[in-house]
């Protein structure tokens, strides 16, 4: 290789530590990249591509972007799925003895990247770290909100679950794992997920020890950690990989706390789709999901903890009653309900400004939010009762304000001050004596300007003698020709002009001095002090955690209020038998997209012993799969803690709520229509319950009529074997007798009115099994030609008056029906009047259209 300049050889030494990273190498005020990483960069932020001398001929691939305004570019390249050093000039230019000294300050990549205008500010941007051993070891971490937690899952299952669960945004596993078949499972599950494989801890003490050693703790108990195995090497390992690219962890970076699935309520990955609870299956928006009926929160932090309430419901009957406590007591006052959210209104993230500080990328404007949101807080925690609700009262006890650090940024921080604070105009008067006095030099410099003017004019006698100043000069004192002969010794000639000549004085060098200095130490004296302020911060970050989970949890808590009093919700009762009854439930979603009113609620009831299984017929269209769903979303909301839209509703606590629903295929995972609900409904046998609910849609309807109804028989007697709570819809009649050999299988239909062809939903569930499927007419209604629809019927005429085993209809020959296709013989019969016919006269008739019909 030719000789190379000592930058590329700075550059190359930094780029081979980060081989997997698109480096940000910073020269003055660029981030500048070179070779491959220039070209993939232009390419994907459509830059220009341009070239530079590495020594001798050879000229290398560059581009770069300006350091003030590199997140956006920064943030495009993170998301097309590369990672981002950052690499900064870390001692002053000024005092470098050769080559300015440079190193990667951080590395950004999708589960790291703090910039507030890549996800939704109530989005949750996980980092997750899988270790494989006996089960598996997940970690998961939130950077910018500093929550971090362990849990131990025994089967793959299990894991993929969680994975769909959390949908972290990146995802880290062991080297070893590479062409193991289970990432390509995660690669299906998740598509956009980014995956980074690195050397992972493997051995628990030594594990333990790290994280012992960063919390600076004698025991792990306290965490929940004790007993954990696979769990702590995928903390240890997600540990070492945020300080690897941070350089540091901040003060805000929580306790990697331990929790287990079992203490939730259990939703896997296809009920979660088919209940819609985040987002609606058609185009993947909020929009159409139950989110989207229940956020009514305020602040971010509020949004991402309703998220977590919604997909960890609760089983503890405590924990449940307290949080109803909490909703029941806002429901019932309205006045301190509107004051809470006015002031919920008025407060910013504390919880990602907190984090923001902590990381020390925080500016002056997320300063100010986090003081003005800390002063509503002595208001906020007075409109709080005690003694309603455990979690209220622990809410309260949070709702402490940081009195010294909001006094320190309150008489530190100007109102006005702007995002950047390498600009200035950061710091208050009266903070910093010398920043005062230069203030006051530069504010005073025009008065001081023109007053030394007068006296010189007054000392020289030279009446047009006048001060200015450029930029190449500085500031002189201009003298017109005329008058030279009277300018004083000590006056130092700078520049001769046509008609005259400039001059400086020591005094005015002195002056210029101050005034060209003054600036750049006004700037710099408010960055330190600014800074000092920002650690302050980071200082509190434990106590502001917890006052920014009271304020989220107030958040969550008024936004159940205010829905369940504009949606007309009740309280549910939660019992500990397993068991569930409600009466007049409404489908949430559903009704809030429905004009007002309209909704026709059903009630259900589900026990042990008399009602385990509901076989539910009845046409399509008719609101089957809504009542499926609105009793599994009623029952999630219940466990959620929120109030449930029925007129009652007694919840007894479920284990794990599971969905079969709909036909749909994943080919991608080389798995049919058909193989996907076997495998959902496979999953469903093996580990539902009796403290389970489960909801079937069709169950064997992607094979042969007989394999089909095969199927869906042993499943509802296994599932009745079980005494697992089910709502089974179906269209195979025969399983209706299921109800006449096991006692706790009921049927039910959804109710229709037949008046001649046409059907009228009437969207009532009543008892026993339907007495048809109305499938043609559901099939006239979607818009099948007249044609065939005529011919389905003659169809269905013959299956059912034959052998459905041996039967192959056949068309009749093509014949003009009386009804179907003459119109001349239809209206001579419809003009005849039987009553006023004699015999002769009707026998006539019946000759003349027996002649029209042959003739047709």
């Amino acid at each position: 290789m030719a000789r190379i300049t000592p930058m590329f050889r700075q550059y190359l030494e930094i780029k081979e530590k980060y081989p997997d990273a698109i480096l940000f190498f910073r020269l003055g005020d660029f981030y500048e990249m070179f070779f491959e990483d220039a070209q993939i960069a232009s390419s994907i932020l459509d830059i220009a591509l341009t070239s530079r001398d590495k020594g001798a001929k050879e000229k290398v691939p560059m581009c770069g972007v300006p350091a003030a305004n590199a997140a956006p570019y920064i943030n495009r390249l993170v998301s097309a799925g590369y990672k981002v050093a950052i690499c900064e000039q870390v001692e002053d230019p000024k005092q470098a003895k050769g080559i300015v000294r440079r190193e990667v300050v951080r590395v950004i990549t999708p589960g790291l990247n703090l910039d507030e205008d890549t996800h939704s500010s109530k989005e949750n941007r996980f980092l997750l770290s899988l270790f494989p051993g006996k089960g598996w070891g997940m970690a998961h971490l939130d950077l910018s909100t500093g929550d971090f937690k362990v849990t131990e899952v025994q089967t793959d299952e299990e894991m993929l679950n969680e994975l769909f669960r959390l949908e972290p945004k990146e995802i880290l596993l062991p080297e070893t794992l590479k062409d193991v078949p289970i990432v390509a499972k995660i690669r299906e599950l998740l598509p956009q997920i980014f995956v980074s494989f690195r050397t992972f801890i493997q051995e628990k003490e030594k594990a333990k020890e790290i994280i012992k050693e960063r919390y600076q703790v004698a025991d792990l108990a306290g965490f929940g950690l004790a007993q954990a195995s696979v769990g702590l090497c995928a903390a240890a390992s997600l540990l070492e990989y945020v300080i690897e690219t941070q350089k540091e962890v901040s003060s805000h970076l929580g306790v990697p706390k331990f929790y287990f699935l079992s203490n939730f309520l259990i939703i896997d990955e296809a009920t979660k789709r088919n209940l819609e609870i985040l987002r609606n299956n058609l185009d993947g928006t909020v929009k159409g999901s139950l989110l989207w009926v229940l956020d009514k929160t305020l602040t971010p932090m509020g949004g991402r903890l309703l998220k977590e309430w919604l997909l960890y419901p609760l089983r503890g009957l405590k924990d449940i009653e307290s949080r109803l406590e909490a909703v029941a007591y806002l429901v019932n006052e309205p006045t301190k309900r509107k004051k809470l959210r006015d002031l919920l209104a008025r407060i910013a993230d504390v919880e990602r400004l907190t984090g923001r500080a902590a990381m020390g990328v925080a500016n002056p404007r997320d300063l100010l939010a986090l003081k003005n949101s800390l002063l509503l807080l002595p208001e906020l925690k007075g409109l709080l009762p005690e003694k309603v609700s455990p979690l209220l009262d622990e809410t309260k006890e949070n709702l402490l304000m940081p009195e010294d650090l909001v006094k320190n940024l309150e008489n530190t921080l100007r109102e006005d001050a702007p995002v950047n604070f390498r600009e200035g105009g950061i710091i208050k008067e009266g903070v910093h004596h010398e920043l005062d006095e230069l203030r006051r030099l530069k504010d005073d410099a025009l008065s001081f300007l023109a007053e030394l003017e007068a006296r010189e004019r007054a000392r020289t006698g030279i009446p047009n003698l006048k001060i200015g100043y450029n930029r190449v000069f500085g500031y002189y004192i201009e003298v017109s020709k005329s008058h030279l002969s009277k300018v004083p010794k000590d006056y130092i000639r700078k520049q001769t002009l046509v008609g005259g000549e400039r001059f400086v004085t020591p005094e005015l060098k002195d002056f210029e001095a101050k005034v060209l200095s003054a600036d750049e130490r006004i700037k710099e004296i408010e960055q330190e002090l600014f800074l000092e302020i920002r650690k302050e911060v980071a200082k509190e970050a434990p106590r502001l955690k917890k006052v920014a989970r009271a304020l989220a949890t107030i958040d969550v808590l008024t936004s159940l209020a205010e829905v369940a009093v504009s949606n007309n919700y009740v309280r549910p009762k939660i019992v500990e038998d397993p068991g569930i009854k409600i009466k007049e439930g409404r489908h949430p979603v559903v009704e809030k997209a429905l004009p007002s009113g309209s909704f026709v609620p059903n009630s259900v009831s589900l026990d042990l012993k008399e009602n385990v299984i509901l076989i539910i017929t009845g046409p399509n269209m008719a609101g089957k799969s809504t009542i499926l769903r609105q009793t599994t979303l009623i029952t999630l909301m219940a466990h959620v803690g929120s109030f449930v839209p029925a007129e009652e509703a007694t919840i007894g606590l479920c284990d794990r709520l599971f969905s079969r629903i709909g036909a749909s295929d994943q080919l991608s995972r080389g798995r049919s229509t058909f193989m996907v609900e076997m495998s959902e409904c496979a999953n469903i046998l093996h580990q539902a319950t009796s403290r389970s609910l489960v909801i079937l849609d069709e169950i064997g309807r992607g094979t042969s009529t007989y394999d089909g109804l095969a199927i869906a028989w042993a499943v509802a007697e296994f599932l009745h074997e079980k005494k697992v709570m089910t709502l089974f819809a179906t269209h195979y009649h025969e399983l209706t007798e299921l109800a006449g050999e096991y006692t706790g299988i009921k049927n039910f239909n959804v109710a229709v009115k037949a008046i001649e062809d046409q059907i009228i939903f009437l969207y009532r569930l009543l008892p026993g099994p339907a007495s048809e499927s109305y499938g043609v007419q559901v099939a006239a209604l979607a818009g099948l030609p007249k044609e065939v629809v005529a011919r389905a019927k003659e169809i269905l005429k013959s299956l059912e008056n034959k052998s459905a085993g041996h039967f192959r209809p056949k068309r009749e020959k093509k014949q003009k029906s009386l009804f179907s296709g003459d119109d001349i013989l239809k209206s001579q019969i419809m003009s005849i009047n039987p009553d006023n016919l004699t015999p002769l006269e009707a026998l006539q008739k019946l000759y003349e259209l027996k002649a029209l019909a042959e003739k047709h």
